[in-house]
């Protein structure tokens, strides 16, 4: 998630600048230095385009509430792929695709439930049908105002939480044009409700958080062996471009990285728990090696609590406790609490 937790890590490391241009009228590059309007330093999002009528919306620098979205079009129908935690920033997403000269969305995909990823539904419906899985809505709705109960002091706009009206089980497909967009539910992983976006003529796929680029893994309200299957899932897709959830578009390559490190969650917890350590001491004795590259590296603590779960034989996805977990992730973070910078 990026989103129903939140912090943001004292010493981040910003994440690359995409491999492909930004364009369209009045798009802002990843080295762009207009403040977001509560004045903070974060840069401002930017378009990508992947191929011809797809796009990637980039919010650097890819941490907490900083998700990626995008949109299909071909010139009469428009598909965009998640929206953002913010009024402002869901506003910008939607002049975004009227600069590049696309018509208004008729549809909007959501990844998963997280408000990042969803909080801005609402400036696109009811004009746009919002798709998700069914897990999606049902999360979405139980969870309420997400955002606001972690970070109340962000001003996020005027938000209508605005869940999926169109839900489906297993697999989805949509038409944009000549353009078929594929929805995939790969099972419980970042969440119960986590939904794959593949283009296969285009062979570009939007993961949602299944993939963060830069970032550390989050499956703390998932499943760490669901992950492991998603990133399967994933591969045998043969995609040549990757949209992650968080951080700079990318290659298949970018699933290495994140299976080494699930299993890495694994080995800890298997270890730690065999020595009767909680989940936050063998985050404190962690090694992270390779991985202390990552931002939000805190974020150990709360996949452990995970992995322990499901040592314990939890059912993936099973509700583990907030407090605990997130309250984990502060202290590991040194006492100070994640910031959202949306």
């Amino acid at each position: 998630m990026d989103d129903a937790t939140a912090r943001h890590t004292a010493a981040r490391t910003p994440a690359a600048p995409a491999t492909t241009p930004a364009t369209g009228p009045g798009a802002t590059g990843p080295d762009a230095t207009e403040p977001p309007a509560d004045g903070s330093p974060v840069p401002e999002p930017y378009l990508t385009e992947l191929a011809a009528g797809v796009h990637a919306f980039i919010q650097p620098d890819g941490g907490w509430c900083l998700n990626n979205a995008g949109f299909v079009t071909d010139g009469d129908a428009t598909l965009v792929v998640d929206t953002a935690a913010t009024e402002r920033r869901a506003r910008l997403l939607r002049r975004r695709i009227a600069e590049s000269g696309a018509p208004a969305p008729r549809t909007v995909v959501n990844t998963h439930h997280h408000g990042d990823h969803t909080y801005g539904n609402g400036v696109f419906a009811p004009e746009a049908t919002i798709v998700g899985h069914a897990s999606c809505r049902r999360e979405l709705l139980a969870a309420g105002h997400q955002l606001h109960a972690v970070w109340p002091e962000v001003g996020y706009g005027d938000i209508h939480l605005t869940p999926p009206e169109v839900t489906y089980t297993d697999e989805l497909t949509l038409h944009v044009g000549d353009t078929e967009v594929r929805l995939i539910h790969p099972g419980v992983a970042h969440t119960t409700g986590d939904t794959i976006v593949w283009l296969p003529r285009e062979r570009i796929v939007f993961t949602g958080d299944l993939v963060f680029h830069g970032g550390t893994p989050f499956v703390f309200m998932g499943s760490l062996a669901g992950s492991l299957r998603a990133l399967r899932t994933l591969r045998a897709l043969d995609a040549v471009t990757v949209v992650p959830g968080h951080g700079p578009v990318t290659g298949p390559e970018v699933y290495d990285g994140i299976e080494r490190y699930l299993r890495f969650v694994g080995r800890l917890a298997e270890e730690g728990r065999a020595a009767g350590r909680t989940p936050l001491e063998t985050a404190q004795e962690a090694d992270l090696g390779p991985f202390a590259e990552l931002a939000e590296s805190e974020r150990l603590v709360a996949n452990l609590h995970r992995a322990y779960a499901e040592l314990d034989g939890a059912a993936p996805g099973v509700p583990l406790d907030p407090f605990a977990g997130f309250g984990d992730m502060t202290v590991l973070n040194g006492g100070i609490p994640m910031a959202c910078h949306a």
